[in-house]
């Protein structure tokens, strides 16, 4: 006679998980913003495209960003006490393309495609940004893949009005 091992809870987790690929297929649907997450230290400069992030709280002003922890390059934002939070317009879709990785640049050649200031933090900042972030490190949670990095606002920049830069079905938009 055989018996299964059987654990409950186990079987209704392993039901109910999702498949990587149809999570992601699911996710493209949702439409995001597209910013340039960046920091720097005195040895070297990173920039990185992402979709993910939001307001936590205005009181201390405080945002969230998620970005991939699997690469070490991403390091530089997880050792860091800042980074800047770069909302792009529809002007700058050649720029998301390069921050992106998709086209292979090195990071200097990277940033030569933009122009950059600092403010309070340090942090490179887009001067032709819609809206930046200049934000305090104040929390880092890993969550799987991604590292969820809680910055406080210290310093703001207000950009020229323009259609923001939008990702959606695996492209970007303006609306």
């Amino acid at each position: 006679m055989y018996v299964r091992d059987t654990d409950p809870e186990r079987d209704v987790l392993e039901k109910t998980r999702l498949d990587p690929i149809s999570y992601r297929d699911t996710m493209s649907r949702l439409s995001h913003h597209v910013q340039l997450i960046t920091a720097a230290d005195s040895a070297e400069r990173r920039g990185v495209t992402i979709t993910a992030s939001c307001s936590v709280s205005d009181e201390p002003p405080t945002i969230l960003a998620c970005l991939n922890a699997a690469n070490p390059r991403n390091d530089i934002f997880l050792r860091g006490d800042s980074f800047g939070l770069n909302v792009l317009g529809r002007q700058h879709i050649a720029l998301a393309h390069a921050f992106s990785g998709r086209d292979q640049l090195d990071m200097e050649h990277r940033f030569s495609l933009g122009r950059w200031t600092q403010l309070a933090t340090g942090a490179p900042i887009l001067v032709d940004a819609i809206a930046a972030f200049d934000c305090r490190l104040i929390e880092v949670k890993i969550m799987a893949t991604h590292a969820v990095l809680f910055g406080e606002v210290v310093d703001v920049r207000i950009g020229e009005k323009a259609p923001p830069l939008i990702y959606v079905d695996r492209g970007y938009r303006t609306l």
